[in-house]
């Protein structure tokens, strides 16, 4: 499909619920004309993350008329559509479901194709969405479900090169925000009591440094948290600001050496001038890990390419992309597709423990 095409994206994987419209040019450039996102995070702040029930009744509740704002921001209508796209796994299957139902509705109301999107793959094509970004390149993908270096070869094309083989990033974050009594959302908030904190108080561990290859692994460095929380006994703001920049610095030292890793594993495969790692997830905002990235990708000859924050956390502009990007190399599912609760982007390495190849989402 060559010609120019309107997308709507639906996103309801887990604690966002989400509606975009994008249109795709038949050079391959797109425009983003709305992007509407609902936050769920006060609906469970109360009980220190994401219930799966409160949140698939969120997007029952609120995805209709999120839909109704984006089209009404895009200046379009139903009719205007020429397919309808959602994410359909990985997930909570219950939020899945109510996002993958919808959309098959207009895909049959409207007959227009409906196409299934793996959630990572809305993340991994961001970049794409904005500016011209070819292919290959390096993906690092850091959230609160998953941590990934995924090697991006084309639309459906994707070997992963590394993961985490217990916790992802994000919820390391959540869960020392956790630890220390201070809300969500966890990293933000860590990253805030960082700032003032003395990062070399603590010597937490700096998990998988040195060792061959591109995985990650935080639960070691979790549970050094924890049992130095439990030694501190009644925390003063100063210990708690410590202990985040200590731990923040963990974090970054060992960013830096999987990175070097990743860099090294994807000149290996393609020799190529100005290599491209693209950055997606929540986790990207900060500030800290930031600065990694850029010394990082200087220091090893690649140009660093971060979508914005609100396209690197969960948002259904993403999905309409994918969607786009699939339509035009003529994809489309059937309407007996199933939500996938775990969906790998990589289809062909080894299953990895956590995060890995099966796609779960924390």
């Amino acid at each position: 499909m060559n010609s120019t095409t309107l997308i709507l994206g639906l996103e309801t994987s887990c604690d966002e619920t989400a509606a975009a419209l994008v249109r795709r040019h038949a050079d391959g450039s797109g425009v983003l004309l709305s992007n509407q996102v609902y936050s769920q995070l006060k609906d469970h702040a109360p009980f220190g993350g994401v219930v799966p029930e409160i949140a698939a009744r969120a997007h029952v509740q609120h995805l209709d008329g999120l839909i109704a704002a984006a089209m009404k921001e895009a200046g379009v209508t139903f009719a205007d559509l020429d397919a309808v796209a959602a994410t359909a796994g990985p997930g909570l299957l219950g939020g899945l479901l109510v996002g993958v139902m919808e959309a098959k509705a207009i895909a049959l109301a409207r007959s227009i194709p409906l196409l299934a999107v793996n959630h990572l793959e809305g993340h991994a094509l961001t970049p794409r969405l904005l500016q011209k970004c070819e292919f290959p390149y390096l993906l690092l993908l850091i959230s609160g479900g998953h941590t990934q270096f995924q090697l991006v070869e084309g639309v459906g094309r994707y070997t992963r090169l590394g993961t985490t083989i217990d916790d992802a990033l994000g919820e390391a974050f959540d869960k020392v925000a956790k630890l220390l009594g201070l809300g969500l959302p966890g990293g933000p908030r860590v990253e805030a009591e960082a700032r003032r904190g003395n990062a070399k108080r603590f010597d937490f561990p700096r998990p998988m440094k040195g060792r061959s290859g591109c995985d990650f692994s935080f639960s070691g460095l979790k549970t050094a948290v924890r049992e130095v929380v439990r030694d501190l006994g009644i925390a003063s703001e100063q210990d708690i600001a410590d202990v985040c920049a200590s731990f923040q610095q963990a974090v970054a030292d060992t960013l830096a050496d999987r990175l070097s890793h990743a860099f090294a594993a994807f000149t290996a495969i393609h020799a190529m001038p100005n290599p491209v790692l693209v950055v997606a997830g929540g986790v990207a905002a900060n500030a800290a890990l930031r600065a990694v990235l850029e010394r990082q990708c200087a220091s090893h000859g690649f140009t660093l390419n971060v979508p914005p924050f609100h396209l690197c956390t969960d948002n259904a502009a993403m999905i309409a992309w994918a969607g786009a990007e699939r339509l035009a190399l003529g994809l489309a599912d059937g309407l007996d597709f199933a939500a996938r609760p775990r969906w790998p982007l990589d289809a062909v390495s080894a299953p990895a423990y956590g995060s890995g190849r099966m796609g779960a989402k924390a």
